[in-house]
């Protein structure tokens, strides 16, 4: 019996939640049946939150999508290889977003390996629309470490759990 349902895997540290990441998340649901958002551990890139938190905070973000066209959206943790995890949630492809020509040189042989390792799980890339380009959670990180406002980047909930990370109030709260 030949499988019918798409399924998706967007992996990703998600540390934070940027409002790119959910650019993502809704138009990749869109054209998949289910997606699976896959939330590394990567610990060597220090997150500033933990494992836990930040499968939280995605799965506090997706539930505010409201969308009759998106399909089912699950989050979970992993830590294994990116093929290892797709294929245990027998997914069809990868989905990446690339947001600049730097994206696509890392994601390009990113994707050359993955091939390698599971020909038959194709990757599938998602230009960030336009708004979203810029955005990085590297760089609302350090934004929010020097005091900057980083709410057009990410939504009001991610933004308060950041500041407060930082032993600082919400800015949008504040201007409000």
């Amino acid at each position: 019996m030949a499988k019918t349902e798409r399924i998706g895997v967007y992996p990703g540290t998600f540390d934070p939640t940027t409002n790119g990441h959910m650019d993502i998340i809704k138009r990749g649901a869109r054209v998949l049946d289910r997606l699976v958002i896959g939330v590394a551990v990567n610990a060597g890139k220090g997150p500033l939150f933990s494992l836990d938190e930040r499968v939280e905070m995605v799965r506090d973000e997706v539930a505010t999508l409201k969308d009759p066209k998106i399909g089912e959206i699950e989050v979970k943790p992993f830590n294994s290889l990116l093929m290892q995890f797709a294929e245990a949630e027998n997914a069809d492809c990868i989905l990446r977003g690339l947001r600049a020509v730097s994206d696509f040189d890392y994601e390009f042989q990113m994707a050359g390996m993955n091939a390698r390792l599971n020909p038959d799980i194709e990757i599938l890339f998602l230009m960030a629309s336009e708004r979203h380009q810029f955005i990085a959670s590297r760089l609302v990180k350090e934004i929010a470490a020097l005091g900057g406002d980083i709410s057009s980047f990410v939504s009001a909930t991610v933004a308060r759990r950041v500041n407060e990370r930082y032993g600082r109030l919400d800015l949008q709260a504040v201007n409000e």
